[in-house]
């Protein structure tokens, strides 16, 4: 490590959660790379306190803290640091910050209070601090010698995502460190692909399916339109855990496809595509999808196009939201009672909360419908439980109740919206100048050391470390 930095890790290195980084210059002077929240068995991991979200480390002299992206695993701590006496500058790029206070309103009143007059007070100190910087634009953070600026890049993980570019300045010395954040696949849908850093001296970076690869968007396309077929045949709902920001927009963007392409044919004898119910069951997930439609300027080439022929991939006929409670459980019973073919997606994506809970307590041991998987799910979560032990006809507690599994159980891989070991392996590999150190970091112990062992059998003069 240079004398002039040190990186210290304060989460996401025993696992793919609570992602939080320290980039510490000579003088003690800091900045803080992403706040997030600890989930499933890493809430309660040995030695990590009883809850794992009070600010357990000094930051009086932190200067800033740096978003890479708005999931909750990356910033649903921000609350517990501004709590401590946190009021620097909270950088992000322009869609994150448009995105930031929808995620922290909705994190507060499930772990907070459900007071708006307090809620709507935080979030006016957290618009006051956030401080939207356009992409592969320098902003100087610490001025001085030593100094330090940053730069955020598209990370094509979810919109607004970034990697984050740092430059120290000291003595005439300019050494470059880079923090990936989540990075997306190349092809996911409404995102434009990551590019590699040129240089770096030090690189951190993810590693959440370093140790595997993910199908290609045309065969994932497929496999879903084929899963929802089947499902419907059954004459059953296929249910889908997905988190509200990201995962939730890429689905609609593929079933508006699916749709389009489809017709003139039945997804199932007597069920047209173009009178399915595709039912997103999360207020949380309405009010991101529309603020990814009114972030369309973010959207990649292949999206505007579409919206240019008269298409509206997150708007399309087919699709309902559900905004209040009542609603809701009238849904899940209806779809429980009549099996009537629908695609619903709800969050949460682990099934740790959120209405997809009810969801599955309803339909799970009705072998009629069908549960699929598109994201990670951590160890220690009901989704992580339904995936291992679903095939095998297993059961799951959800609130207290034991439910046995004989809904059909899928996963796609290929809609993770994290790079695979391919993506993560060209990302340090397309660097003209390659870093001195890699720290491999946000992701299961295999993944970790599966990821270090083929970036040190590419690159034998890396040092590569698994904090």
């Amino acid at each position: 490590m240079s004398a002039l930095y040190n990186v210290t890790h304060h989460g996401a290195v025993d696992g793919v959660t609570g992602s939080c980084h320290q980039l510490t210059l000579s003088d003690g002077q800091a900045v803080l790379i992403d706040c997030g929240l600890f989930q499933g068995a890493e809430v309660s991991s040995e030695g990590a306190g009883a809850n794992r979200l009070e600010i357990d480390f000094p930051i009086d002299r932190v200067r800033a803290l740096i978003v890479t992206h708005v999931h909750i695993d990356h910033v649903g701590r921000i609350p517990y640091l501004l709590a401590a006496g946190f009021s620097g500058p909270i950088i992000c790029s322009e869609a994150s910050a448009a995105l930031l206070p929808l995620v922290l309103e909705d994190a507060l009143k499930i772990g907070f209070t459900r007071d708006q007059t307090l809620i709507n007070r935080f979030l006016a100190q957290i618009r006051r601090q956030i401080i939207a910087l356009p992409y592969k634009q320098w902003r100087e953070i610490i001025l001085g010698d030593p100094g330090l600026r940053v730069k955020l890049a598209p990370a094509g993980h979810i919109l607004g995502s970034a990697w984050v570019e740092f430059e120290v300045r000291q003595g005439g010395e300019k050494p470059r460190i880079v923090f990936s954040g989540d990075l997306g696949a190349p092809y996911t849908p409404l995102l434009p692909a990551p590019q590699s850093p040129y240089a770096a001296e030090l690189v951190v970076i993810e590693s959440t399916y370093g140790d595997r690869l993910h199908e290609s968007r045309k065969d994932r396309r497929q496999r879903l339109q084929a899963l929802c077929e089947h499902a419907f045949k059954n004459k059953g709902s296929v249910l889908i855990p997905a988190f509200s920001i990201g995962r939730t927009q890429e689905l609609l963007y593929e079933l508006e496809e699916i749709i389009h392409r489809n017709r003139q044919r039945p997804a199932a004898p007597g069920i047209n595509w173009d009178d399915l119910d595709i039912i997103i069951d999360s207020p949380l997930a309405a009010d991101f999808t529309a603020g990814y439609t009114q972030l369309r300027e973010h959207w990649d080439k292949e999206a505007r196009n579409k919206l240019a022929t008269g298409r509206h991939p997150l708007a399309f006929e087919q699709l309902t939201t559900i905004d209040d409670h009542a609603t809701h459980l009238q849904t899940v019973d209806y779809l429980a009672r009549t099996g009537r073919p629908a695609i619903v997606i709800a969050a949460s994506g682990m099934c740790s909360g959120g209405r997809i809970v009810n969801y599955l307590k309803a339909m799970l041991g009705d072998p009629r419908h069908d549960v699929l998987f598109v994201g990670y799910q951590a160890v220690g979560t009901p989704g992580r439980d339904i995936q291992k032990y679903g095939p095998q006809g297993g059961y799951v507690q959800l609130d207290g109740q034991r439910i046995d599994i004989r809904a059909a159980i899928h996963t796609l891989g290929g809609y993770s919206a994290h790079a695979d070991q391919k993506d993560l392996l060209n990302f340090i590999g397309r660097m003209r100048r390659k870093p001195g150190q890699v720290r491999v970091v946000h992701g299961d112990d295999n993944a970790k050391q599966i990821l270090a062992a083929a970036l040190k059998q590419r690159h034998p003069d890396m040092q590569v470390i698994v904090p």
